[in-house]
């Protein structure tokens, strides 16, 4: 048996595509790290769900370890994870480690520290500021609702849905506006501004809530003019019409 010709290029592995063109490489993109990430964000949603339904554990000495804390863990680990796992399921052109989202650019680890930061704080020198239930409860909804309307968008949108905003249309490129889409103009940033507002009720948190809503607000307006402008060069009258006709449910963004 003659060896292998030294100039033919060595096969890659089944298991080790070409990254995506959106992938950074901040992150390795290889099977182990997405297997290590998606583990320790397995792990984050287990402790943060079981603090949340056993309704904490201050009673055993753990002041901070309450169930407001473990839902906020559980839901932002459940939010990365289903990111990817959405990705890889439904747009899989596009997945790679970068489609956890754990790169999100400072401003938003900064926000979420804040939060956590705001939370304790409060519950450590002020308690019976964190003893509203019906607020609780109503951002549990915004949460839940929040994720399910994002990964809704992510599903139906397929291939035509990015991480990143396209400003070149490739021939696959639909006009999807059916479904979710038939009531949300950007169902996954509506989706996710309520996702976010939601996990500051649930934590009580009134000066992130207004933060995250200021920050928020700020970025999504300018995402959305600078997405439909491609979109009105994409679709032209069809996309114009769709917008008149379609809201994006998010407030002052018409």
């Amino acid at each position: 048996m003659s060896a292998p010709d030294r100039d033919e290029p060595f096969p890659r592995h089944p298991l080790q595509p070409p990254p995506p063109p959106n992938y950074t490489g901040r992150i390795p993109n290889t099977p182990l790290f997405v297997a290590l990430i998606a583990f320790l964000l397995g792990g984050i949603f287990a402790l943060g769900s079981l603090t949340f339904f056993v309704g904490g554990f201050a009673s055993s000495g753990v002041w901070w370890a309450t169930a407001p804390l473990g839902f906020f863990a559980a839901a932002w680990s459940f939010f990365h994870w289903g990111e990817f796992a959405v990705t890889a399921g439904w747009n899989f052109e596009k997945c790679s480690v970068d489609s956890f989202l754990l790169e999100n650019g400072v401003t938003y680890h900064i926000a979420h520290g804040t939060a956590v930061a705001e939370y304790l704080l409060t519950l450590y020198f002020y308690p019976s500021l964190k003893s509203h239930p019906y607020i609780a409860l109503f951002g549990i909804f915004l949460v839940v609702l929040g994720q399910a309307l994002r990964s809704a968008a992510m599903i139906q949108a397929a291939t035509n849905f990015s991480h990143a905003v396209a400003f070149r249309k490739r021939d696959s490129h639909v006009l999807v506006t059916d479904g979710v889409y038939a009531y949300f103009r950007h169902p996954s940033y509506a989706g996710f501004f309520y996702w976010a507002l939601g996990t500051q009720l649930v934590l009580q948190n009134p000066v992130s809530f207004v933060l995250y809503a200021g920050v928020m607000w700020r970025f999504f307006y300018r995402r959305t003019r600078a997405e439909e402008a491609a979109l009105i060069k994409f679709f032209g009258d069809q996309y114009v019409q769709y917008r008149k006709r379609v809201g994006t449910k998010m407030p002052f963004i018409a």
